[in-house]
């Protein structure tokens, strides 16, 4: 069931996996917990969004947030990252190096999109650059039977597009934008148009018919949903 991003407990998907959609942009930002430690999936657009998701977080996981990943390097996923002090972060590789010399091409990014000129400087002064790059897959062990699996799934929405897999019943998959329900998926500069439909594909591999696809913007989707979105951009690029 689809809640709405005003909800401050976020959507539970699964028994120690929830969500939320964020104020703004819509974006996502998701929770995987366990006995030992608990991973947030995106970061939010500014310091003040990251300081509400750890609040967030530590509410639901009743303890502060250990792992942070990030789906990709678009500021409405990344400027909140200073808040989780601590924490150990991981995205696809090559992302580090980005978001270490580019910080002022985030904060501009930001700033187009409505974000407070003064808001997005500080946010990106204190951008964290992304410790442990994953190139192939990488699973964090949460305690108990509860596990993350990271898997730098791109390109496609970007050059780093990085998935998260919760293995369980049901099976979650936190996309990034390589998916988005609120709206046609957006194409940026950075975008590799060529190899977003594999990217699509592999995600679906990844979970499976019956799995939970949680999109960067929008609903929670299924895979049925995911290979029409994929079909159309393959149309929509000229690709197969």
């Amino acid at each position: 069931m689809e809640h709405g991003w005003e909800e401050a407990d976020g959507e539970q998907l699964a028994r120690g996996v929830a969500r939320r959609r964020l104020p703004g942009w819509d974006a996502t930002t998701g929770l995987v917990y366990g006995p030992d430690a608990a991973l947030v999936v995106d970061a939010g657009a500014s310091l003040a969004e990251g300081a509400d998701i750890r609040r967030w977080a530590r509410r639901l996981a009743g303890r502060d947030v250990t792992h942070l990943a990030f789906t990709h390097g678009h500021f409405d996923h990344v400027l909140g990252a200073a808040a989780f002090a601590g924490a150990r972060t991981y995205a696809a590789v090559g992302l580090d190096r980005l978001l270490g010399g580019g910080r002022e091409t985030v904060a501009a990014d930001a700033v187009r999109h409505g974000l407070d000129a003064g808001d997005a400087a500080e946010a990106a002064d204190l951008l964290v650059r992304p410790g442990h790059p994953v190139s192939g897959e990488m699973t964090l062990a949460l305690g108990g039977d509860r596990e993350a699996v990271l898997v730098n799934v791109g390109p496609g929405h970007t050059p780093h597009d990085l998935a998260v897999l919760v293995p369980g019943d049901p099976c979650v998959v936190f996309c990034g934008d390589l998916v988005e329900q609120s709206g046609e998926p957006q194409a940026g500069p950075d975008a590799v148009p060529g190899r977003w439909p594999a990217a699509l594909d592999r995600l679906v591999e990844l979970g499976g018919e019956d799995a939970l696809y949680v999109p960067g913007h929008g609903a929670v989707v299924d895979a049925r949903f995911v290979r029409a979105q994929r079909n159309a951009l393959a149309g929509r690029f000229g690709v197969s």
